[in-house]
């Protein structure tokens, strides 16, 4: 592929300290994604915010404002991750939809295909600037406003299950399944806004395990061993 975008969740780069940041696990993200670079694919990504904060987390602050904490928590993600990749050797720019000082830029297709041609991996921070819409319909939304090939969503578990693994220890592993089937199942891949979007953008997605050794760079370069969700 020539162009893909990689969704990560907040909570796996904070690894076992379940908030905040864990550094080398950052740092092995960097690394696979450079490889990944490196091979002349073009990388956006967009970043959870569930390291800091989850938008329902708390019934005492207004939904909209909840929300609100959960777009700047993904922009402060995306700010320090941006950081461990140019460490790496690698450039990068952090694009959001709303003015947020000097610390990243407003998102447009223009300034978008700029920071591609500049071979730069793109950071998509911000959500969709808009409360009730998860950074989910983030990722597909801007998968298809970047004509992305793919979606690859990295998790904790190595594909999609017919059942919570964790709660059930016979859940079936599907190697390919259709998005219908993921939402007339409700299988959890993406919620149901981002799973029509999708499907009626005929976006495909790669769900694979984030915790193998070189995940990230094995599942995009060709050593698929998750589950493809076609459309």
């Amino acid at each position: 592929m020539k162009r893909i975008l990689l969704k990560l969740s907040g909570e796996a780069l904070a690894g076992d300290n379940h908030f905040g940041f864990d550094e080398a696990t950052v740092k092995e993200v960097a690394s696979q994604v450079k490889k990944i670079t490196d091979g002349g694919v073009k990388v956006g990504i967009v970043i959870g915010g569930g390291n800091f904060w989850r938008g329902r987390q708390s019934d005492a602050i207004e939904r909209t404002k909840a929300d609100g904490i959960g777009m700047l928590a993904t922009v402060m993600n995306c700010i320090y991750v941006s950081e461990i990749f140019r460490s790496a050797g690698m450039k990068t720019e952090i694009f959001t939809p709303f003015m947020c000082g000097s610390f990243t830029k407003l998102y447009g297709k223009d300034a978008v295909e700029e920071g591609f041609a500049e071979n730069k991996v793109l950071f998509f921070a911000g959500g969709t600037g808009h409360p009730y819409f998860s950074t989910d319909t983030a990722t597909v939304l801007r998968a298809v406003e970047i004509e992305a090939e793919a979606i690859f969503l990295a998790k904790s578990i190595d594909g999609v299950y017919d059942s919570d693994p964790a709660v059930n220890p016979a859940a079936v592993k599907y190697d390919e399944i259709s998005i219908d089937e993921v939402i007339d199942k409700q299988l959890g891949v993406m919620d149901l806004t981002a799973s029509v979007l999708a499907r009626e953008n005929k976006m495909p997605m790669y769900v694979f395990g984030l915790n193998g050794k070189n995940a990230i760079a094995d599942n995009v370069l060709g050593t698929f061993n998750g589950t493809k969700v076609i459309i």
